[in-house]
This record gives structure tokens, sequence and C-alpha cells, in this order.
């Protein structure tokens, strides 16, 4: 690199050396070199103009993931029971756990106030809005109901979903269309009111929607709706983020697996062949390459890393926690 900076004329030299031995000065303090170089154009050395942290000193790991103050805005927080964690209430959880302050809309109150008992017994602050995300009215209430409790929303987490079988011959035109709004419609609206808000703010902000690997690929069962709405998230959340990317808010999507959740087990009393909802657990166990399920905390951990500072230049992306199914051939 010397030798070609000295044939392009970038480098002066103070007396005719061999290159390996001329000193240099540069503008900023580089630990990696004690040369100096004179004259030198620091673009040369892969410092952006647009980004003075380059060489900043890395944080602190203590400090790694903290969302200190930052107010998160999720849908789909509720819990329907005591009895384990789904991923909405375990998201809303762990960015509580990290400082966050959290405002969450969900359709059933109680399950909503579940949850907000559930943060508020760890110490973290939380506030519930009943909200109907497929209803435009709705979900601009629940918007400025958390812009006018905490002045703004650095986090929007997208969370509400729901699966239903059939395939295009069998489902029901009210079931696609239920599927259609409160999949796909619901993150629509809601970015719909919350973007502005973001772009605004000097900080800008972060959208996690929540997806699924059925969205990837034929998982063993029937539910076309569902897929449909799953694999347009995907692409909607990297459609966004490129026309968002230079106005300092980030979209990602955090794609899972089979997870085992309070719903998991509503699936398998509604499901199971012949009732046999251990068989029908061990069966979804047995699909993933790891042979385990994963839990809503897994996901909560990768809603998390998208939410932090630390993923910065991370923007259209899916993060996938699926145990390797969808990087398994042939398995479904």
């Amino acid at each position: 690199m010397v030798r070609d900076l000295v044939a392009t004329g970038r480098i002066r030299t103070e007396h005719s050396v061999k290159t390996e031995d001329i000193r240099v000065s540069l503008n900023y303090p580089d630990p990696l070199c004690n040369h100096n170089i004179v004259g030198v154009d620091s673009s040369h050395f892969g410092q952006s103009s647009q980004n003075s942290n380059t060489f900043h000193k890395p944080p602190s790991l203590n400090n790694m993931f903290r969302l200190d103050g930052k107010v998160v805005l999720i849908t789909g927080l509720g819990q329907t029971s005591d009895d384990g964690w789904g991923i909405g209430a375990a998201i809303a959880m762990k960015l509580s756990q990290q400082g966050a302050v959290i405002f969450g809309g969900n359709r059933t109150q109680a399950a909503a106030e579940r949850t907000k008992d559930r943060i508020e017994a760890e110490g973290g602050i939380c506030d519930v809005h009943q909200t109907d995300v497929t209803d435009s009215a709705s979900t601009k209430s629940l918007v400025d109901a958390c812009v006018k409790r905490h002045g703004r929303i650095d986090i929007l987490v997208n969370n509400v979903g729901k699966s239903e079988p059939g395939c295009p011959a069998t489902m029901q035109e009210d079931i696609w269309d239920q599927q259609m709004d409160l999949n796909l419609k619901s993150i629509y609206l809601t970015t719909h009111f919350v973007l502005p808000i973001m772009e605004k703010q000097e900080t800008g902000g972060t959208v996690i929607n929540v997806s699924s690997i059925a969205g990837l690929r034929y998982i063993g069962k029937p539910q076309v709706a569902y897929s449909a709405t799953k694999a347009a998230i995907m692409q909607f959340t990297k459609a966004t983020a490129v026309i968002y990317a230079d106005r300092g808010v980030r979209l990602n999507t955090v794609v899972p697996g089979l997870i085992y959740t309070p719903y998991t087990r509503a699936l398998a009393k509604r499901y199971a062949p012949d009732g046999d909802e251990a068989n029908y657990m061990k069966m979804r166990d047995d699909q993933v390459p790891m042979k385990r399920m994963g839990d809503a905390w897994d996901v909560a951990n990768a809603a998390l890393f998208l939410a932090a500072d630390e993923s910065r230049y991370i923007t259209g992306q899916e993060l996938v926690v699926d145990g390797g199914i969808t990087s398994s051939t042939g398995r479904v």
C-alpha cells in the first residue's frame, strides 16, 4: 500500500529512503501503527467521511444491548395464562429488562394486563392499550396514546399473527381475508402511523417485524394464507428498509421456526391426531435438526439484538431462529 501511495504522489517523503523506512504522520491516532505519515488524506485508509466513530474506542461489554430510556411500542404482547411465555410477552419482558419502557397494544385487555403485571413485578414500566390492529382508527389511537404518554417511539415490534389451515380450494374467503388483515395489514397500519414519527426524531428508530419460516418454505401443513402473509412481511420489510435507510430508521425481520409457547399447546389440543398431544409435540421436536423446538426467549433474544444499537448497521435483513430447519435440505 505504501509503495502505491508513493507512486501516485499521495505520500510526501522527507528524504530518499526505502519505502519501508518512510516516516509518516496521521491526522488521527492509529493504535495499530507507529509510523508518522506526512500529508496523507485519511480517506485512503478507509475512514468514512460520514462516520467519525470508525476509530473510537469500542463500547464496554457491560453496556452492550442496553435500551435505557428507549420507548418500545409492541403489538400482540398478551399472555393468555401464567403458564409459560408467548413470543410477544417474552419480547416485551426482555426489552424491559434491558431498560426499555414498554407500551403495548393487544386485542384482549386481560391478556395484555397479565404481561403488564409480569413486567412491573420485575421493576419495569409497561402500559397497555386495547387495540384492533386490523382497524386504522384503532391503530392510530394506539400510536397516539404512546406518543402522548412518552413523547416518542424508538422501537416498534409487530408481533400479531395467527395461522389457519387450508389450501386455496378448501379455505373460505372470509378466513383468507382475516389472515391477510391480521398478519399483513396490521404491519402496514402500524408502520403507516409510526414511520413519520421516527424519521422526525433525531435518533430515528427501529422496526422489528415477526414473520415465520412458513414464509420461506413449506413446513408440512397446508396453511397457504399464513405462508403468503409471512413471506410478504419479509419483502415488505426489505423494501421499506431501503426506502428509509437514509432517514435514520432501520427495519428487520425476526423469523421464528418451531417454537414452544402456550399457543403451541393450544394447537396440539386442536390438531393432534387422535388427541395425542405428547406425540404431536415429539413430532415437532423431531422436525428440527437440533431435535427440539425453541422457546419464546430464543426469539426475544433475536429481537433484542435487532433493537439494540449494536445492530445499527443492519437493515432490511431476516434473522432466522429455527434450530437449523431452513438450512437442512429436505426436512419438513
